[in-house]
C-alpha cells in the first residue's frame, strides 16, 4: 500500500496542517460599534508590532474609552499617531464608515457586516477604492480589480496596508520559504505528483515524468482519486471557429 496523497494528509487535520495560532499575538479587528451615529471615539498608537505568519505588520491603538484594538497597520503609521473612529472628514489612518468616505480614497480592512470587525483587504501593500455611493450600497473595487457591493455603514481604516514590497524581496535560499511556511503551516515543499513513485501518487511512475492515465476526476471522487483536472468541463486545445473569406 502506498502513502497517502497530500490531499489526504491534509483532511486528517495533523499538526503539520495546522495553523500555529498560540504564537499569534491576537485578533486584528475593530472594537465593537459602541459609539452613537455621529460621535467618535479618539485614541493613540501605542506600539506596532510583528505577528508571526502574518504579512502585515499589527498596531495596538487604545482608545480613550477604556478599549484596546489590534489593527493592520496602515503605511506610514507611527507611535503616538492619534486614530479617530467615526470622524466625518477621516484621514490617513482613521477609521470610518464607508458612507463618511469620499469617492476616490484609498481604503483597507473593510468589514464584511457592520460589526465584523474586518474580514476584506487586509494583505500587506494592499488597498481598495471607493468607486461611488449608490442608494443600495457603497461600490468598492477590490485589489483584484474585482467590484464588490458593501453596506454603508460597514467600518474600514483609510490608507493602504504597511509592508509594501515584501512579495517582491527573493528567497535567495530555501531555508527562508522553509521557515516562512513553517509559520504559516503551509506543507512545503510539494512535490509533483509525476515526480513520484507509481505506489506514492496516480500519477507516478513510468520511465518518463507524464500520467499514465486521464486527468479528469468527478467532484464527487473520493480524496485518494481526486488529483488532476477536478471536475474539468473541457480539455486540450480550444477549437477555433473557421471564419469564411469574403472577396
Amino acid at each position: 500500500m502506498g502513502k497517502r496523497i497530500l490531499v489526504q494528509r491534509k483532511g486528517r487535520g495533523t499538526s503539520t496542517f495546522r495553523a500555529p495560532s498560540k504564537r499569534h499575538i491576537g485578533e486584528a479587528k475593530y472594537p465593537p460599534l459602541r459609539a452613537r451615529e455621529g460621535s467618535y471615539i479618539r485614541g493613540y498608537v501605542k506600539d506596532i508590532l510583528h505577528d508571526p505568519g502574518r504579512g502585515a505588520p499589527v498596531a495596538d491603538v487604545r482608545f480613550n474609552d477604556g478599549t484596546q484594538a489590534l489593527l493592520p497597520a496602515c503605511e506610514g503609521m507611527r507611535l503616538d499617531q492619534e486614530i479617530v473612529i467615526g470622524k466625518s472628514s477621516p484621514t490617513e489612518g482613521d477609521i470610518s464608515p464607508l458612507s463618511a468616505i469620499p469617492e476616490g480614497t484609498p481604503i483597507f480592512n473593510i468589514e464584511g457586516e457592520p460589526g465584523d470587525g474586518g474580514k476584506y483587504i487586509r494583505s500587506s501593500g494592499t488597498y481598495g477604492t471607493i468607486i461611488t455611493h449608490t442608494a443600495t450600497g457603497t461600490l468598492v473595487q477590490l485589489p483584484s480589480g474585482a467590484m464588490k457591493n458593501f453596506s454603508p455603514p460597514c467600518r474600514a481604516t483609510i490608507g493602504i496596508v504597511a509592508g509594501a514590497g515584501r512579495v517582491e524581496k527573493p528567497f535567495v535560499k530555501a531555508g527562508k520559504k522553509y521557515h516562512l511556511a513553517r509559520s504559516k503551516a503551509w506543507k512545503w515543499p510539494i512535490v509533483r505528483g509525476v515526480a513520484m513513485n507509481a505506489v506514492c501518487h496516480p500519477h507516478g511512475g513510468g520511465q518518463h515524468q507524464h500520467e499514465g492515465a486521464p486527468t479528469t476526476v468527478s467532484r464527487n471522487a473520493p480524496p485518494g482519486a481526486k488529483v488532476g483536472l477536478i471536475a474539468a468541463k473541457q480539455t486540450g486545445r480550444g477549437r477555433r471557429t473557421r471564419t469564411s473569406k469574403t472577396l
